[in-house]
């Protein structure tokens, strides 16, 4: 039984046609289920936990890149085969997946082809997409070997697993890492000075990793998957689970 996950933003009238589109060609396919809106305080875990517990098999998550995140750094280890139709903006993650955004999606919803992917872990939270921690003043210690601190003060971090990682003011082009290594990769970037107007940084360094630990003299702002908090000290790692993911064939992996 399949399970589809609606973000609450998809009730903008503008979508109304693609969303009544998707959901015929499910319904050709045979695949249609039962639909849960998800609303501002909407606990995706309680949701998928009771759908299981009902007899879903297949949990499917509608919206895009913040979607996403939200539902799986909160349900990532639950123990269904997670699919995904990305619909309208801020889809990076579907490009990935080799999911098309909009009906297209179903066609590769039907084949149902399954991977297991890596999921990221830190201070009790996981996160599928990606971790990023603004310019602060950090000390990154890796694998128990290495450590890395600015020079000028301040570092901004950002850690892949899924999403692709870029800058917007950075000349590097975008970076797909792979989900499937048994490694996060980190970027990092530290300030090498200051104009008139803002910090300068070098260009990002990738450091693949199997465990980090991040700690500051002063709390900084950390966000992953959407969620932002602010810590003194976090360790970063994979988790021992991976999740079941539905993915086309042109996937990036």
């Amino acid at each position: 039984m399949y399970i589809y996950l609606y973000d609450n933003f998809l009730k903008q009238k503008r979508y109304d046609a693609t969303i009544k589109a998707m959901e015929t060609r499910l319904t050709d396919f045979g695949i249609a289920g039962k639909i849960v809106r998800l609303q501002t305080f909407t606990d995706p875990k309680e949701v998928i936990l009771q759908e299981l517990a009902r007899g879903a098999s297949s949990i499917v998550i509608v919206g895009n890149d913040k979607t996403f995140g939200y539902v799986l750094s909160q349900s990532a280890t639950s123990a269904a085969t997670f699919g995904f139709l990305p619909v309208g903006d801020g889809n990076t993650i579907a490009h990935v997946l080799g999911i098309p955004v909009g009906v297209d999606a179903c066609d590769v919803l039907s084949r149902r082809r399954k991977v297991k992917l890596d999921v990221g872990w830190f201070n009790n939270r996981y996160f599928i997409s990606q971790l990023h921690i603004p310019p602060s003043e950090i000390v990154v210690e890796y694998d128990e070997q290495f450590q890395v601190s600015p020079r000028y003060g301040k570092m901004e971090l950002v850690v892949c697993n899924l999403q692709p990682f870029f800058w917007n003011d950075s000349k590097q082009k975008k970076i797909i890492v792979h989900p499937q290594d048994g490694k996060l990769e980190a970027f990092l970037r530290p300030a090498i000075g200051r104009s008139i107007l803002r910090e300068k940084f070098e260009e990002p360094s990738i450091f693949p990793f199997e465990e980090m630990v991040v700690s500051g003299k002063e709390a900084f702002p950390v966000e992953a998957d959407g969620k932002v908090s602010k810590e003194i000290k976090i360790k970063i790692r994979l988790a021992k689970k991976k999740v079941e993911m539905i993915v086309g064939k042109e996937r990036k992996f």
